[in-house]
């Protein structure tokens, strides 16, 4: 029997998966560790943290799916994005590494596009604008903040690439990860000499770059010998968390198209070529599929504004499900569906967390809108779960604006669990969703890129051909896509009306009490 493993380096946690070639799987196991934020809106943690949850979630698998070592065949590595791990001469860490969320940038965010002649040009050698998320401005703010370490730094890392390089010894990275580094160039699937140069990075500060199912390097001994495997075993480059749970859904190929709902929300289109938003309101990167690329929106609080709604909001509904043994979110959306649709009037905008895609404004909020005494904890709950499904919309209608076709909507996350919000997605979105038998994510998709890399499948569009089947169809409802047509381009106003007076709030904010 050959086996495959998928290892996700999360932001709370580990996790590992191990699948048979014919995509059956034997085991799972997630290891947490901790987040550090030593100030407002920095957010750190320890690379070695990843390391051990790594070794430890392997050693798991192995145990709880009666797993011979010697049937692994390879190594598939997933991780969150854009985060940095700045690495000495001798290969250790000289500091805790900034993550995807980390928001201390945003001055070095301006450097960057000062030095690259503007935005417009910036986009046009890396297709996508600077944001404090990504690992270049990171790199900035440590030589601009930290120019003692930063003269230490002889390689940087993105948090998946730390593990491989534990476990090859190999400083190695792929292209759909590297893309949200800011300093690929994604049409040429390599690293942006001419903006490294404007930048002053050296080039040899960064890692070869490989396609997503390439063997990028095999296990030490000592690295087998920590997770109880052969020596040798390959490990394939693996993907970002976006591009790798678009694999483990099987967007592999035009006009198929994946909606996850998750704490955030991702809308994601595989591409045959390279297609730029303009204004750099979506991201282009490379696909973890062999030479494609993908446009993809990010909603910061989608399934999140649900959860915030229910933490603050729903302590009787979680008392209740508690004593009846079943998950507070099913008797929230029961409690959701007994208003109608457009919750009368009440809108609920789901920034809570600023937005990104599309409006890339920290400083965007969360409201209801539209209050009136006919309003119960009903419309309240429906109105949360329409406004992040129209912030997901707004990534969808970005996706057809650059003629990318539409012509299947998969489904995943917490959005994909329920059959209310499928059918809320369906009436929103405009058309039918489905869902797959997947709902493993990155890891799931890497263990995928493993098996096609080392050989069980002539390519990941092959393998995920062979192992992914759609499970339920749901299609919009006519008379409520009628409703939420009428209602959808009063939320899009919403924003513009209030665009200036959350500046304002920002601006009280940072000065109040002074």
């Amino acid at each position: 029997m050959s086996v495959y493993l998928g290892i996700d380096i999360g932001t709370s946690g580990t996790k590992t998966l191990a699948i048979r070639e014919t995509g059956e799987i034997l085991a799972s196991a997630t290891v947490e560790y901790p987040l550090y934020s030593p100030h407002p809106g920095w957010s750190e943690q320890d690379p070695e943290d990843w390391w051990k949850g790594s070794a430890e979630s392997v050693r798991l698998v192995l145990q709880r799916g009666g797993i011979s070592p010697e049937d692994v065949k390879g190594i598939g590595l997933s991780g969150q994005m854009h985060g940095s791990v700045f690495l000495d001469q001798d290969g250790k860490v000289i500091r805790r590494a900034l993550l995807w969320n980390d928001q201390r940038t945003a001055q070095e965010c301006a450097e960057i596009e000062e030095r690259a002649g503007g935005r417009e040009a910036l986009i046009g050698m890396v297709a996508n604008p600077a944001l404090t998320g990504f690992t270049a401005p990171k790199i900035l703010w440590l030589r601009n903040h930290e120019p003692q370490n930063y003269e230490r730094v002889r390689q940087i890392l993105l948090p998946k690439d730390y593990v491989r390089y534990r476990l090859t010894g190999e400083y190695a990275s792929e292209v759909s990860d590297a893309s949200g580094t800011l300093l690929l160039d994604v049409k040429a699937r390599a690293w942006s000499k001419e903006l490294l140069s404007k930048l002053e990075i050296d080039p040899e500060l960064l890692p070869k770059v490989y396609e997503s199912e390439e063997v990028s390097g095999t296990l030490t001994s000592a690295a087998a010998e920590l997770l109880g495997l052969p020596a040798g075993v390959p490990v394939v480059g693996g993907g970002g968390d976006q591009a790798a749970s678009a694999i483990g859904n099987g967007i592999v190929s035009r006009g198929t198209i994946s909606a996850t709902m998750g704490t955030s929300g991702v809308v994601f289109a595989h591409s045959d070529e390279v297609q730029i938003d303009a204004g750099g309101r979506i991201h282009t990167f490379c696909h973890a599929v062999r030479g494609k690329w993908h446009v993809m929106g990010c909603v910061l609080s989608a399934g999140g504004s649900f959860q915030w709604y229910r933490n603050q909001f729903g302590q009787a509904e979680s008392s209740a499900a508690a004593a009846m043994g079943v998950d507070p979110y099913e008797l929230l959306t029961k409690q959701a569906a007994n208003a109608p649709a457009g919750s009368e009037g009440l809108f609920f905008l789901p920034y809570l967390t600023g937005e990104r895609t599309p409006h890339a404004d920290p400083n965007a909020r969360g409201a209801w809108v539209g209050m009136s005494l006919r309003h119960g904890k009903s419309h309240f709950a429906r109105s949360v779960m329409e406004g992040a499904t129209f912030a997901m919309r707004d990534c969808l209608e970005l996706i057809r604006e650059m003629d990318i076709p539409v012509d299947q909507i998969r489904l995943s996350g917490g959005g994909a669990r329920s059959q209310f919000w499928k059918q809320l997605q369906a009436d929103i979105y405009g058309q039918e969703v489905v869902t797959i038998n997947a709902e493993e994510g990155p890891a799931y998709g890497v263990a995928l890129l493993a098996a096609a890399g080392t050989g069980a499948y002539q390519d990941v569009v092959e393998a995920c051909n062979a192992t992914i089947s759609i499970v339920t169809e749901t299609k919009a409802c006519e008379k409520t896509q009628a409703t939420y047509q009428q209602a959808y381009p009063i939320y899009q106003q919403l924003y513009r009306s209030l665009k200036n007076d959350y500046e304002s709030i920002a601006d009280f904010v940072a000065n109040e009490g002074e």
